[in-house]
């Protein structure tokens, strides 16, 4: 399959497709598109709502912020201004290929576990592939940025595609929160297409519930993490 024919393959034809993926492994075409929609997504918040305004609505969140002294916050907003304008567009670049090995890096050891006879070069082109829903999640949220007033964009939730965002941050809880932000639409879609593109790498030896629970494992275990780390520092 060409790389146009995988990329609608993977959200038509994901079975196909991954077993033509796991054949014949890469992973540099989607690495690119998500680069791409990143740094785009990047330029429009920084363009359209502003450095200031997204460092300054994450701080006046935080309950320990509003804590300190006006003064304290002031710089504190600075320098996450200065930290966020410098780092949006090298983290663009430099994050999502890291995130990748990582991922995939985490799930080569659990499928090894399981006796999947799998590669890592298989399985970071799944997960490669497997991400694309969120290069489709990105695109809605650079519309959104446009289209909503600025004043009014939520960084912490810019989608109404997750159970978070009929919530609200504080209440009940930010641990409850961070977790019902977690079960995002693109998130749960992505987790099935690698779980799809497991299976296929590991044929016979792996079943798709065992690829699903090698998925879902580490991904829940850092989503209780993350939620816990919110709830402690509010």
């Amino acid at each position: 399959m060409s790389a146009i024919a995988r990329i609608s393959g993977v959200f038509f034809e994901p079975k196909k497709t991954f077993e033509d993926i796991a054949r014949r492994p890469t992973w540099l075409v989607p690495l690119i598109l998500l680069i791409i929609a990143s740094l785009a997504a990047s330029f429009a918040m920084s363009q359209r709502i502003g450095w200031d305004r997204i460092v300054r609505q994450q701080v006046e969140s935080s309950s320990r912020a509003q804590q300190l002294p006006a003064e304290q916050r002031e710089q504190q907003i600075a320098m996450g201004v200065k930290i966020a304008s410098a780092m949006a567009y090298v983290g663009s670049i430099v994050f999502v290929p890291i995130l990748f090995v990582i991922v995939a890096g985490v799930l080569l050891g659990i499928a090894s576990m399981m006796s999947a006879g799998v590669k890592f070069k298989q399985v970071l082109s799944v997960v490669s592939w497997g991400w694309l829903p969120n290069l489709i999640k990105t695109l809605i949220m650079i519309v959104v940025i446009y289209l909503k007033n600025p004043d009014e964009f939520n960084m912490k939730n810019p989608l109404a595609f997750n159970l978070g965002a009929f919530l609200e941050p504080d209440k009940p809880s930010k641990f409850l929160y961070s977790i019902a932000s977690s079960l995002d639409l693109f998130t749960i879609w992505a987790i099935l297409l690698i779980a799809v593109g497991l299976k296929a790498a590991a044929g016979k030896k792996l079943s798709f519930a065992g690829a699903v629970v090698a998925v879902v494992l580490p991904w829940a275990i850092f989503v209780l993490a993350a939620a816990a780390f919110a709830g402690v520092t509010g």
